[in-house]
């Protein structure tokens, strides 16, 4: 079994000394967010994730969820629902939502390390209560009042939770095409009917209701995604009053069997005739749905970044431990029979990547976050709109690079025990196969590229990438000339400038090509993602001048930093390559020469 030890030393670097968190909540005026409570909201958090959540990972795996096929009814696996009691008695459910709605109003940048040590210590776990965040921010921007006074106050408090009803079986990221319908009922209700499918906790034993936000058409909607409207369907029907009706007809049909994360009920989800509230104004749903969606990719990084940091930390503790061979140069362990393995070059070459982007990575993800803060609260409109732009940009680097290179760092985390990574003792074969499903949920990592490049820099004018490199090239300034870091600021500043010449080309190519567009995404958001990391790597080395890390930890940022800049920085080179040789040889080839050789 993998164990998990939650990284408040690295959460509190980032947190402290490189986002100067407790400065920046003051100036936001989070009166509350001061350092003490912020230590003991950390500590508390690691507390429950290892203490509670951890040793449910397993089970789990193992026993997964079950369906009573004649009620529709979920059984969620054993202790599970006892931890979620855990977590609603200790007041997690409402951490970030602002106290008008009854929440305890911190930032949201104090959620996301909390958020980070529950994925890592249990992801299928951390499902279930992932999605009432998202149908609370579109309930509060939404929502009516009468909405928001029945549904947020107890999905907030944790008492229900929420989901989002997306995905049909003939339709996933083209909505336009969904088939659910909603039959006006006269009596400001609606008829919700249809099938939606891959719903993340849409039925369980956790809490007494579950609330349902539905994406559905009404009789007289326009053709396609303009024609969406956005309903809230609850388990048992909820009057404007608040009163609790009977069993509402939304039920289970199926769970799916799925490659990962068996403790987290997937749902096929039947709507027959359910009862259903308009949320918003009619053909309006994608809006909110957007609100849903951005918040839920962020949290998908979250997932990415958490199950591989428990990978990476199992797979360092084993490479200290496994004895095999010598060193190349010579005996390390002269009191051992062997030394251990991670005296290998190439055992290092895998646990040093995922150090790196796990700490990079932890960066971006929380410096994504504090624009989210800053976007809501910054002292004037311009600083509130480039924190809006950066937040925007960075949700799909975020989403798609935390979670393809979770793939990578929990597959090289199995490498380094070999075949006794294979088995299940070890618990790491559970994580490779639980971080699979994080580039495909919530938008696969080709929807974020294409929501990058296509949205946010071709259709947005790139404000979000010039906010960006904006703050690269501030820094890079600022450093020039520093003993440590020079040398890595004038790497940076070139990556900056390819950058931005990069998304010159790709829109200048198409212009008269429009494939060269998708032909281009996915290198483009990795070759961000790397560029990314670059900066946040050079910032922390920064941060470490005026911080009080300890001989090793302050070590170990400064010998990682120049692993990145060496050995994983040089993959943009590959990304931009591929960029500029263009669409041709991606879309020569016939459909029907695919399969030629059969």
């Amino acid at each position: 079994m993998s164990r998990y030890d939650a990284p408040l030393t690295d959460m509190r670097f980032v947190l402290f000394d490189l986002l100067q968190a407790e400065r920046e909540f003051a100036r936001l005026g989070f009166a509350d967010a001061t350092r003490d409570v912020l230590d003991a909201v950390l500590d508390e958090g690691a507390r429950f994730a290892t203490e509670v959540l951890a040793p449910l990972n397993a089970v789990g795996d193992e026993v997964g969820c079950s369906l009573d096929v004649a009620t529709g009814d979920v059984r969620t696996p054993p202790g599970f629902k006892q931890a979620y009691a855990q977590y609603v008695d200790g007041g997690w459910t409402g951490l970030v939502t602002p106290t008008e709605h009854g929440g305890q109003g911190l930032p949201h940048l104090v959620g996301f390390p909390i958020k980070e040590m529950i994925d890592a210590a249990n992801l299928a776990w951390g499902n279930f209560p992932l999605l009432s965040n998202g149908a609370t921010e579109a309930l509060m921007a939404f929502g009516t009042d009468w909405q928001r006074e029945v549904f947020l106050k107890p999905l907030v408090e944790g008492r229900w939770t929420g989901t989002m009803c997306l995905t049909e079986p003939h339709c996933g990221t083209d909505l336009g095409l969904l088939r659910t319908r909603a039959e006006p009922r006269g009596d400001d209700t609606y008829a919700i009917s249809g099938t939606k499918i891959f719903i993340t906790a849409g039925e369980h034993d956790m809490t007494d209701n579950i609330v349902h936000l539905v994406l559905a058409k009404l009789p007289d909607a326009p053709a396609g995604s303009r024609g969406i409207s956005l309903f809230v369907v609850p388990k048992f029907r909820v009057a404007q009053d608040g009163s609790i009706g009977e069993r509402n007809t939304v039920r289970c049909g199926s769970l799916e069997h799925k490659m990962g994360i068996h403790g987290s009920a997937t749902c096929v989800m039947n709507f027959d005739g359910a009862e259903g509230y308009l949320v918003g104004e009619p053909h309006k749903g994608l809006m909110a749905m957007f609100v849903m969606m951005n918040t839920a990719r962020l949290a998908v990084g979250l997932q990415g970044l958490g199950v591989s940091d428990r990978a990476y930390q199992n797979a360092v503790e084993y490479a200290k431990d496994r004895l095999q061979m010598r060193s190349a140069t010579g005996t390390k362990f002269p009191d051992k029979p062997a030394d251990p393995i991670i005296v290998h070059a190439d055992v290092r070459r895998m646990l040093l990547t995922g150090k790196a982007l796990v700490e990079g990575g932890r960066a971006l993800a929380y410096d994504a976050a504090m624009q989210f803060d800053i976007a809501s609260r910054g002292e004037s409109g311009t600083e509130r709109a480039q924190a809006d732009a950066l937040v925007g940009f960075l949700t799909p680097i975020v989403k798609a690079c935390l979670t393809e290179w979770s793939v990578e760092i929990t597959y090289d985390a199995l490498q380094c025990f070999g075949g006794h990574g294979y088995i299940r003792e070890h618990g790491m074969e559970q994580l490779a196969r639980d971080a699979r499903i994080t580039t495909l949920y919530e938008g696969t990592t080709g929807i974020q590229a294409l929501d990058l490049l296509g949205r946010k820099v071709m259709q947005l004018k790139g404000a979000g990438l010039e906010a960006m490199l904006g703050r690269i090239r501030s820094f890079c300034e600022a450093n020039a000339n520093d003993r440590e870091i020079g040398g890595y600021c004038a790497s940076l500043t070139h990556l900056a400038g390819q950058w931005q010449q990069l998304s010159i080309e790709i829109a200048q190519r198409t212009g008269s090509d429009a494939d060269e567009l998708g032909a281009a995404a996915y290198d483009y958001l990795m070759f961000s993602g790397y560029t990314c990391l670059a900066y946040w790597w050079a910032r922390s080395l920064a941060a470490l001048r005026d911080a009080t890390p300890t001989t090793a930890f302050a070590e170990g940022k400064r010998a990682t930093a120049r692993f990145y800049f060496e050995r994983i920085l040089p993959r943009t080179l590959a990304h931009a390559a591929a960029i500029r040789s263009g669409a041709p040889s991606l879309m020569a080839l016939d459909a029907e020469a695919f399969d030629a050789g059969r």
